[in-house]
């Protein structure tokens, strides 16, 4: 399994990242990156609907939708993003939560009993969700990605998430609301080490290299960075996408 760790913080970058290793590539991979602050809308959903943008424009919170469905989520340093894409199994569904066991262990590992929830997303004791996830698949492959609330600005996620004018609009995808709880908040309450952001996206890539052994560390190639800067341009930077509903 390719694996590879992202060495920008551009969400468009990053967006067009994944739809580069769904579309272009064969290969098993996970991809993980931390964003500079944004909201992420799903393909079907409005981001006026979903985002305060004048309040994100003040902020400099970039806004930006993905290839997925789902929901509308937020993303800072405090935050990281997990993306695992394979080759679809004849006859077999591709919308379980079996991709989810990697992050459950390594999570697990760590002293944070988490527990999937309904929608394939992860939760903490007490009802705090942790973990969305969306996915994307097509006719050969499939697209499974998440968050993970470790250190996030939950007043900032909570602002950003809260629209001026929430009325839906016609055609778009709402999102679920949850209660959240950061990762750090948790260990700190229960009288566990709670180290720094940075280090804890480092041990988690760490913990996983370990959990799934067959992973082969690489980076982007020259030529495929200039065709994934190509795909952010055409697409996940472009206004027309981005506020495409």
């Amino acid at each position: 399994m390719r694996f590879i760790l992202s060495r920008s913080t551009n969400p468009g970058f990053n967006l067009a990242a994944e739809e580069f290793l769904f579309l272009r590539l064969s290969e098993e991979t996970l991809f993980l990156y931390v964003n500079e602050p944004c909201v992420v809308v799903g393909c079907n959903q409005s981001l006026l609907a979903e985002a305060d943008t004048a309040f994100c424009a003040a902020h400099e919170i970039g806004l930006f939708r993905r290839l997925s469905g789902g929901g509308a989520v937020y993303h800072d340093a405090g935050n990281l993003n997990y993306c695992f894409l394979k080759n679809r199994i004849p006859g077999k569904s591709p919308l379980g939560a079996a991709f989810l066991e990697p992050v459950i262990n390594v999570l697990r590992s760590l002293e944070i009993p988490v527990e999937v929830g309904s929608r394939n997303d992860l939760w903490l004791p007490g009802g705090f969700k942790i973990s969305g996830t969306a996915s994307h698949v097509g006719k050969i492959r499939e697209l499974h990605h998440g968050t993970l609330l470790y250190d996030t600005s939950l007043e900032r996620l909570q602002q950003a998430l809260t629209p001026h004018s929430p009325g839906r609009i016609k055609a778009s995808v709402a999102s679920v609301p949850s209660p959240v709880k950061n990762i750090r908040r948790f260990l700190y309450e229960n009288g566990i080490e709670a180290m720094d952001a940075s280090s804890f996206f480092q041990l988690f890539s760490e913990r996983m290299q370990a959990f799934l052994p067959d992973l082969i560390r690489m980076d982007f190639s020259a030529a495929e960075m200039d065709e994934i800067g190509e795909i952010a341009d055409k697409t996940y930077l472009s206004t027309a996408w981005t506020f495409k509903k």
